[in-house]
């Protein structure tokens, strides 16, 4: 008996001493509901979660930025390999402020050519998209997570998109917008930090930095899969309703 209580000691010291190194590493330890939160409790259904990162922030060269410093700073910007593959910095266009602020994933060809973003075809599909909803381009606020353009138009890396996101955050300074809509999949999932599907992310309100966040789909896929512009619409009303209650 003596024998088998030493072990169970041993046992919760050791679970006990794991559950810490956890904690110290950045993992909160959530306890079964109902269950008493002393080390040991509920070790059946205990699950570990990493902590929340916290926020990326410009770095300290572009803190306070008007958005022509900053557009200067991205023109130069050498921080990962895409500034050898680019033809030009694409940074932004529209009112700033602006009620809205439109990002997607990264410039295109005709993007990359002009230094502007969304000015392709599905730039010329996103501009009637607006219209459809009473708004213009000079109105609101477009960028991408990235302000170059991968090559061959492939998805963005992670190291790319670490490099580019404090250029994000600033302009998220300076535009002050009071919504955000996330255009198609990598822009969603990118400023969620999840991997969740676009078609389950898409016609909900989530929230970024303190700024409600609405994904809908991208242009680029509406054209190849036209059948969806039903639920894009429903996104874009959302949108529309947001601004007049707002």
């Amino acid at each position: 008996m003596d024998d088998s209580l030493d072990q169970f000691r041993d046992i919760l010291r050791r679970t006990g001493n794991c559950l810490e190194e956890l904690r110290q590493a950045g993992f909160v330890v959530i306890p079964r509901e109902g269950s008493e939160s002393n080390t040991g409790a509920g070790l059946g259904t205990q699950t570990s979660h990493p902590a929340e990162s916290p926020p990326a922030a410009p770095p300290a060269e572009i803190k306070n930025p008007s958005l022509e410093s900053l557009a200067h700073t991205v023109t130069g910007c050498r921080k990962c390999g895409l500034a050898g593959t680019r033809g030009k910095t694409v940074f932004g266009s529209g009112m700033v402020p602006a009620p809205v602020l439109f990002i997607g994933e990264a410039p295109g060809a005709e993007e990359d050519r002009q230094g502007l973003p969304f000015v392709g075809r599905a730039g010329q599909l996103l501009t009637k998209m607006l219209g459809a909803i009473s708004l213009n381009r000079e109105a609101v606020y477009i960028t991408n997570v990235l302000k170059c353009r991968p090559p061959g138009n492939r998805d963005p890396l992670p190291d790319e998109v670490t490099q580019c996101e404090p250029y994000l955050l600033a302009q998220l300074q300076c535009v002050r917008p009071r919504l955000i809509v996330a255009l198609g999949r990598h822009a969603a999932q990118t400023l969620l930090k999840t991997d969740t599907p676009i078609g389950r992310l898409r016609g909900c309100f989530h929230d970024y930095h303190g700024i409600p966040i609405l994904p809908t789909y991208h242009p680029a896929y509406l054209l190849r899969n036209p059948a969806e512009k039903r639920k894009a619409w429903e996104d874009l009303k959302k949108v529309r309703a947001f601004l007049d209650q707002s």
